[in-house]
């Protein structure tokens, strides 16, 4: 059965002659995966999924997604980046709206009209739970919310692969942990493909159904893939003790602090 999201031999070098930052980086993701990708900084986390994104082309190999090359950015892959990046003067429903009018305002197949458009972004509001605060401005809203808004305006675009880029990596512990809590509930019900990118190796294993672990750059490239076999829905609480999570966050933590340290911590 063909991958429905394919990385394959995926290289990039961004000067002549100064080293590559991947290297021959395979990786075969099902249908409604949730996939987390982590390692040190500087190995090409986020390289690697601004290319699936179609945002930075790769120096050799490539990506299809659902049978289709990747060769430009497009709506069937949506990204959230750790800044929210909603436009400051537009509404939180507006910053949505604004999406929505993009991907499904034509004549097509795919196309809603004004009503289905404006009810359409009330859905997706209400998904992240911020119905209540749809017409502030972002400036008027916390962060935690800004991430709800950007996560609601790609779940908008009805992507086929939603691309996660540290998402919650400036927020503080408790709403980051919300953030998540919501997170894997969303993919839960709407079963959507998830490719996330992390530091947090609680976060990775608590979300994701495969860990993908890149070495150190430059030359960086997978090391291992970990399976995170527990039964979802989670509960983070009830995951303490479990011998499956217990297990996949030592694998997690032996990869990166014993057999790839951080090159500046061994300095």
């Amino acid at each position: 059965m063909a991958a429905f999201l394919d990385i394959s031999n995926i290289g990039i070098t961004f000067k002549p002659g100064a080293p590559a930052v991947l290297v021959d980086v395979n990786l075969s993701v099902k249908q409604g995966e949730y996939i987390a990708i982590i390692g040190h900084s500087g190995c090409g986390k986020s390289t690697l999924l601004n290319i699936v994104a179609g945002l930075t082309k790769a120096t050799t190999g490539g990506v299809l997604l659902d049978g289709k090359e990747v060769d430009s950015p497009g709506p069937d892959r949506a990204v959230v980046f750790q800044n929210h990046s909603l436009l400051p003067w537009l509404t939180c429903r507006e910053n949505i709206r604004l999406a929505v009018d993009q991907v499904f305002g034509g004549r097509g197949q795919s196309g809603k009209n004004r009503a289905e458009r404006a009810e359409w972004v009330d859905h997706n509001l209400a998904l992240v739970q911020m119905m209540a605060h749809a017409d502030k401005r972002p400036s008027e809203i916390s962060g935690g919310m800004k991430q709800r808004i950007g996560i609601a305006r790609a779940l908008a675009m009805q992507p086929k692969v939603l691309l996660l880029d540290e998402p919650f990596g400036a927020l503080d512990a408790l709403t980051r942990a919300h953030l998540q809590d919501q997170v894997m509930e969303i993919h839960h019900r709407l079963g959507m493909t998830v490719l996330m990118i992390t530091h947090d190796v609680d976060e990775a294993v608590l979300l994701s159904d495969r860990i993908v672990m890149l070495t150190n750059g430059p030359n960086s490239t997978i090391g291992e893939i970990a399976t995170v076999d527990l039964p979802r829905p989670r509960e983070r609480l009830a995951l303490v003790e479990n011998a499956k999570y217990i297990h996949a966050r030592q694998k997690v933590m032996e990869f990166l602090y014993a057999r790839h340290r951080n090159p500046a911590q061994a300095a």
